[in-house]
Parts: structure tokens; C-alpha cells; sequence
């Protein structure tokens, strides 16, 4: 008899459309279900705190819907490349599989396939995370798009991806050994969850973490706000997004379950075309951010871009604190930055937004922004946030110029025009009218007092005025362009 499969989860956290799990039960062997909570391997960055949290309720829900069919999880510490070898060889498995990473990890990835098969195991990897992996999508050349637009238009005369695969019926559950066990740890001991203080109240009130609550998001997506979605994405004030981004970060949800849900919403005229065409392209961002990713592991770090290595970057401790707390004087950038806070997530529109104030308004390198973004989203992926800094501060390979430096106020104008989502999370600016609230230092005095407003004192100033703001950014870019030539 052959030994049994050994299931190794990532960020895959789902029975539903897991290859890597489909494939296990497929050999008929005994199944075995680990997850390897890797904080050792240089190239695997630690999560941040509000990751952290999101996780654990995405593995407890796992560890749920294993024992429902039959399996197990089990979890363990330690470095990959020593860990999944060394489990292999206790349990005698004859099979390896995962399901696939993009960044620095599949140097991990490579070697443990490597160990694995010299020891006769056969180990497979699996396409789960992404629509299209890096190389799928090519230029006429054959190498890899290094521009969004001409990379999601390639993307429409390819195949769409296959359907979903279904969650197992059943999981013939393999058996540990004494010694796993006895290394084991419980869910509780990977201190994921915030205790003193238990900050996490907010994220708690926003998401159900787990393969259900993604599920439940997704179908109140498609019933509410994904008719409509191409006029009414970049509003905040509005209930307008999916709020997958965290369910797809961890894997409670697949994007190919996203599409093929959207497919069969569009084809039975529950959505319009062009709105499932704006999700397809919010997807396809996301695979083009993995690819960036794929050619350049240190993206969170290195500027694509290299002339930006020369570019003069303030080190402004107070501002980049102002940032933190919401307490720019911005209204529209303050209520981005306290949303972030409170719930571990961010609108699109508005995350766009106070990165370039801090990167243009404020001169603060972007990586401070990645790494504050990289600790406080539920959603913080390797890719996309460190994909985003870059398009937004110019470094990027497919970047927003330099000189594109958003007007924080003509945007909450734009995008909260009624101000409802300053005043939801700026409560101190609740009573001003619509018509000062994204800038109430130009508000009659009167007006302020009857909104119990002073400016300074319940409410800050501006760090830095606009037009002060967008100069320095330009003469800091004529800077950088001159020391690079």
C-alpha cells in the first residue's frame, strides 16, 4: 500500500476550488493536511498584525471544514525547506502538493519539490491563486508585460479560466505520527489574535473571516453592489465594493469562484456586461501585480524604476505620524487613514489618495507607506500593496507619473460629495456643511462654532497647504531627474 498525500496549505484556506486538495484525495491515498506556520525562511515576510488576525479566523474555519468531511489540520512552526521534508519522511508520504506562490517563497517552493522527489516522493504544485500565471500572458515576444493596459487587453483573446472545482465529499484522513503530534501546536498558540491590548474589535465588526464569510460576501456582492459597479466603485460614501480583497489575500476564496460567480450573474442579466468587465479588470490588476512580483521578488523594497533611487525623500517623523493617525488636516486623507485603522481596510480610491500625499504632499518614501499599509490591511499581499505604492509614488513599472499629484480636496469633492464618509469616520467635523467639509480652514468662523469646530484644536490644520505641497513634489522630481542623468 503507497503512503498517503500530504496536503501542505498556504494561502489556500478554502476546501472549495483547492487543487492541491482536489489532487491528494484524487490518488486515493490517505489524505494529510498541514499547515506550516513559516516565520524562519529568510525570504517569507511576517505578516502584519491585522494579517495576522485575518488568519487565524481563516484557519480556524479551515480546520472546521476538514473535520466536516473527514479530515484533519494539523499545524506546526518552522522553516519550510526542513519542516515538509522531515514531515514526509515520518508519515512515509508518497505525495507532496501545494498550491503555488510568486514572490521570494518559491525559492522555498523549488527546493522542497527538490528534496522531496531525490527522496522518491513525488511532489506537485498546483495554480490556484492567480487567473493567469506569470508567463501565461505574454507579449508577441514571448516575455512579460511590464504595462497594465496592454496586459488585460492580451488577457481577453486567451481562454477564460475553467470552472471552479467542487469542495471533496470526503477526506480519508491519514494518520500522524506520535511525534507530530507532540510537535504540534494549537491554533490559540500562534498568538495571531491581539489580546492586551485587543485592538481588533473593528476588523471584528467588519469581517467574517473564512471560506463561508467569503461566500456570503461574494453573493451580496453580486446581489447589491456589483450592478452598477463601473459608475460607482470609486464613491466611498457608498456600500460599493466586494470586500474580497482579504478572503482572495488568504485564499478563502479563489478568483476563479469570483468569476465564473459573475459570469453566470452577467449571462442571466442580474449585472450588466461593463460591470463584469470593471471586476475582471480589478482582478486582472491583481495578477499583473504578481507578475511584477515574479520578476522582482524585492518589490517591496527596490524601486522598479531605478532613476527613483535618486529621488530626495524627506525624513519627517511628525508628518509620517500625522499620516498614521489620520490627523493631516485632510479631511478626505484623515477618514481614509482612521477607516484603515479601525476595520483593516481602505477604499480603493482612497487608498490612492493618501499614498500620494504621503509620497507627494509630504516627500515621505513610499516604503514607510508599504510597510504601515503591510501592517494594519487585512488584505496586505506582497504584490499588490507593494505594486500599488509603486504605480502611485511614479516607481512603478506601469506608473502614474510623477507630476499626477491628486488634490485631496478635489477628490473628497469628486467622490464623497455629501461628505458622509468624512463625517463617518472624522466624526470632530460631523456638523460642518457639506459645502467645508473637505476644507474646513476655509469655513466662516460662524460655521465653524455652530459645528463646534476649532481648527488647531479639535481638529488640525493642514500639514502642508496644496499648492506648497505640489511644488515641492515638482522640484523635488526635477531633482531626482537631474541627479539621475
Amino acid at each position: 500500500m503507497s503512503g498517503p498525500a500530504l496536503v501542505w496549505f498556504r494561502e489556500d484556506l478554502r476546501i472549495a476550488d483547492n487543487p492541491a486538495l482536489t489532487h491528494a484525495v484524487e490518488t486515493g491515498a490517505p489524505v494529510l493536511c498541514l499547515y506550516l506556520f513559516d516565520e524562519e525562511s529568510p525570504e517569507v515576510r511576517p505578516l502584519g498584525g491585522a494579517a495576522r488576525w485575518f488568519l487565524h479566523g481563516s484557519l480556524a474555519e479551515l480546520s472546521e471544514s476538514l473535520a466536516r468531511i473527514g479530515g484533519e489540520l494539523l499545524i506546526l512552526r518552522g522553516a519550510a525547506r526542513d519542516v515538509i521534508p522531515r514531515v514526509a519522511a515520518e508519515t512515509k508520504a508518497a505525495h507532496v502538493v501545494w498550491n503555488r506562490r510568486y514572490g521570494a517563497e518559491r525559492e522555498i517552493d523549488a527546493d522542497v519539490k527538490r528534496t522531496l522527489k531525490e527522496a522518491g516522493v513525488e511532489a506537485r504544485s498546483c495554480k490556484a491563486r492567480l487567473l493567469y500565471e506569470p508567463g501565461e500572458v505574454t507579449t508577441k515576444t514571448g516575455g512579460l508585460y511590464r504595462v497594465f493596459t496592454p496586459y488585460k487587453n492580451a488577457t481577453l483573446h486567451y481562454d477564460p479560466p475553467p470552472a471552479p472545482l467542487p469542495a471533496p465529499n470526503r477526506v480519508e484522513k491519514g494518520a500522524w505520527t506520535a511525534a507530530l503530534r507532540g510537535a504540534a501546536v494549537r491554533l490559540a498558540d500562534l498568538d495571531l489574535e491581539p489580546s492586551a491590548p485587543d485592538w481588533a474589535s473593528g476588523l471584528r465588526e467588519t469581517w467574517t473571516r473564512g471560506e463561508g464569510g467569503a461566500r456570503a460576501r461574494l453573493e451580496a456582492f453580486l446581489d447589491g453592489a456589483l450592478s452598477g459597479y463601473v459608475g460607482s466603485r470609486n464613491r466611498p460614501d457608498l456600500e460599493t465594493t466586494s470586500m474580497l480583497s482579504a478572503h482572495l489575500r488568504f485564499g478563502d476564496l479563489s478568483p476563479r469562484q469570483i468569476v465564473h460567480a459573475a459570469l453566470h450573474a452577467r449571462d442571466a442579466g442580474r449585472i450588466p456586461p461593463e460591470d463584469y468587465d470593471m471586476l475582471r479588470s480589478e482582478l486582472g490588476w491583481r495578477d499583473f501585480s504578481h507578475q511584477l512580483l515574479y520578476a522582482e521578488p524585492d518589490m517591496a523594497r527596490t524601486n522598479l524604476t531605478k532613476s527613483f533611487d535618486a529621488f530626495p525623500w524627506r525624513e519627517d517623523a511628525s508628518a509620517l505620524a500625522a499620516w498614521q493617525r489620520g490627523r493631516t488636516g485632510y479631511p478626505f486623507v484623515d477618514a481614509g487613514m482612521r477607516q484603515l485603522w479601525r476595520t483593516g481596510f481602505m477604499h480603493n480610491r482612497v487608498r490612492m489618495v493618501v499614498a500620494s500625499f504621503l509620497v507627494k504632499h509630504l516627500l515621505v518614501d513610499w516604503r514607510h507607506g508599504e510597510d504601515w499599509f503591510w501592517d494594519t490591511l487585512c488584505d496586505a499581499d506582497p504584490a499588490n500593496n507593494s505594486a500599488s505604492w509603486q504605480w502611485v509614488a511614479g516607481s512603478g513599472a506601469d506608473a502614474s507619473p510623477y507630476y499626477r499629484i491628486f488634490n485631496p480636496v478635489a477628490q473628497g469633492e469628486k467622490f464623497d460629495p455629501k461628505g458622509d464618509y468624512v463625517r463617518r469616520w472624522v466624526p470632530e467635523l460631523a456638523d460642518v456643511p457639506a459645502t467645508f467639509v473637505h476644507k474646513p480652514w476655509e469655513a466662516p468662523r460662524n460655521v465653524l462654532e455652530r459645528a463646534g469646530v476649532t481648527l488647531g484644536e479639535t481638529y488640525p490644520l493642514p500639514v502642508v497647504a496644496h499648492d506648497e505641497g505640489r511644488r515641492r513634489a515638482l522640484d523635488a522630481l526635477a531633482r531626482m531627474k537631474q541627479a539621475a542623468a
